[in-house]
């Protein structure tokens, strides 16, 4: 575990794309350690579908007390569409992880970057600044692997309990009056679907009691339909939003679109002890191995975890470190920076070099 500020990172590269995006983020912390006093001991382990064609299991035990071990957890995107389990699904060690370490709080970031494109108009000047947390345990997912399929029917069940809801609402508000210390609005609002189903009249019964706690954070109530027009609309309005799992699926891939797409959208899985940081990303495996993968969600994954250790274990350079990586991405974007998905000729180690050069 940690000692001052040195750190133990689990590397999880994965499939597809996540090996290539991988290795930028990990040369962007190693140029970090030349620039400040942290360091960093990285420790790869393999996760995702080519373990499971290799062994039959998404993760060996070896990798899992790795994870339990480290600091912290460096996730590149896991799973090929064409590897299933028996049941059809997908591999996915990202969400077993979620369920392994009790991580219910997925945060998910939507930061506009000086220079690159979004669809909403006048958000170049607007901007766009939000985060998404999704309850990453429970609601639809509670179900994984536990529906139950027959020849007339399919039947999954939703899970809210107060025990996560409470945990989920006090980390959200936590974060709101992070932002607010850092000048953001410092605003929350719960999304839910309370006028239709008990479970999110449940859910949004827990966030108005655990909301008297923290006057100090303006606070909302938003159906999710609604929640979404809005977001296409005027996303710059929003601050922090909370939600049930299955909604922040769908609400934080429609944040990352209004940001340049998932290629630019960083990601966090935190619990009370563990955290994993991961780009918002697919393994993308139409475009394996041939340099276009953009790293920056990944880069800007690595920034945000190094902002969690230093909450969690109170060094504030490495937060400091994390807000220089976010500073030279947007340099390099605001210079002119191009990746391929925006119809630019900047590949994975143009983006990689450009960010080094900049740090």
């Amino acid at each position: 575990m940690s000692a001052n500020n040195a750190f133990h990172i689990a590397v999880l590269a994965g499939d597809g794309i996540g090996p290539e995006v991988m290795a930028p983020a990990l040369e962007v912390l190693r140029k970090i350690e030349t620039k400040s006093a942290l360091s960093f001991r990285f420790t790869e382990a393999p996760a995702g579908a080519n373990n499971y064609l290799a062994t039959g299991k998404s993760m060996p035990d070896s990798t899992i007390k790795l994870c339990e071990e480290a600091d912290a957890i460096l996730l590149g995107a896991c799973g090929l569409p064409s590897v299933r389990y028996p049941d059809n699904t997908e591999i996915a060690p990202q969400i077993e992880l979620r369920f392994i370490f009790d991580l219910y709080a997925g945060v998910r970031p939507a930061r506009l970057i000086p220079g690159v494109p979004s669809p909403i108009i006048g958000a170049d000047k607007r901007g766009i600044d939000l985060v998404v947390i999704r309850e990453s345990t429970e609601g639809l997912f509670a179900s994984m692997g536990k529906g139950v399929v027959t020849h007339d029917d399919a039947r999954e069940t939703m899970v809210i309990t107060r025990k996560t809801s409470e945990r989920l609402f006090e980390f959200s508000f936590r974060l709101a009056e992070r932002r607010m210390a850092r000048g953001k609005p410092g605003a929350l609002a719960c999304v839910d679907k309370a006028n239709v189903f008990k479970a999110f009249a449940f859910f949004r019964g827990i966030f108005d009691e655990i909301a008297r706690k923290h006057p100090d954070v303006k606070t909302d109530r938003l159906y999710v339909d609604a929640c979404s027009a809005m977001l296409v609309k005027r996303p710059w309005d929003f601050d922090v939003m909370v939600m049930e799992n299955m909604f922040g699926d769908i609400v934080s891939d429609i944040t990352a679109s209004l940001i340049g797409g998932l290629g630019m959208a960083p990601s966090a899985d935190i619990g009370d002890k563990y955290a994993v940081f991961q780009p918002c990303h697919g393994t993308a495996p139409d475009i394996m191995g041939q340099g276009k993968a953009n790293p920056t969600g990944m880069i800007l994954s690595a920034a945000m975890m190094l902002d969690w250790l230093a909450d969690k274990h109170g060094v504030e350079s490495a937060a400091e470190a994390g807000e220089r990586i976010e500073r030279a991405v947007d340099q390099v974007y605001a210079g002119g920076l191009k990746p391929i998905e925006f119809g630019g000729s900047n590949g994975t180690a143009d983006i990689t070099k450009a960010v080094l050069a900049a740090l």
